[in-house]
């Protein structure tokens, strides 16, 4: 089995190879129908990079929406509107410019990876920003993460800090 690392050079590979905007579009409707997201009035998401699935028409729904917004080693929850204005960090990344909150108003966090496993695990960037930014939230806000089915794996290698998802969509 290969290494995380070598696991993030092959899922970056296949994402380029794939219609990210597509399969976006049918993740989008597969969380407004999971229970998950039906039930949560306060939802994290990310803002997508070239290659990673685009969730922000879930902004048009009736929702309170967030994204992080890297601060040291840590994740911030910065509110998130059509009207919000972002601008890119040093990771390359848009951010929010509005103020953080506690991230105990979440319900919902729907979690990027580049790879996820039937156990829940997934694979992330590296840097193991929402590790630990899960192990600080509400242990009854729920996680989600949403990833094309050609990055959905058996088994992923993991270890003791890595944090379980608590469920995976894939098409």
């Amino acid at each position: 089995m290969e290494n995380k690392a070598e696991l993030r050079i092959i899922a970056k590979d296949i994402r380029k190879k794939l219609n990210i905007s597509a399969v976006s579009e049918k993740l989008v409707d597969l969380i407004r129908l999971h229970q998950f997201y039906i039930n949560a009035k306060n939802v994290m998401i990310f803002y997508p990079t070239k290659y990673e699935v685009n969730l922000l028409s879930l902004i048009s729904d009736n929702k309170n929406f967030y994204l992080p917004k890297v601060n040291g080693n840590d994740l911030l929850v910065c509110p998130y509107d059509c009207d919000c204005k972002v601008e890119k960090s040093a990771f390359n990344i848009f951010e929010p410019c509005s103020n953080p909150v506690s991230c105990s108003v979440l319900d919902l966090i729907i979690v990027p990876a580049l790879m996820a496993d039937s156990y829940g695990y997934r694979l992330g960037y590296g840097g193991g920003f929402y590790d630990r930014f899960l192990k600080s939230c509400n242990k009854s806000v729920k996680t989600l993460t949403v990833l094309p089915e050609k990055l959905f794996i058996e088994n992923l290698p993991h270890d003791d800090f890595d944090i379980k998802i608590d469920d995976i969509i894939f098409v």
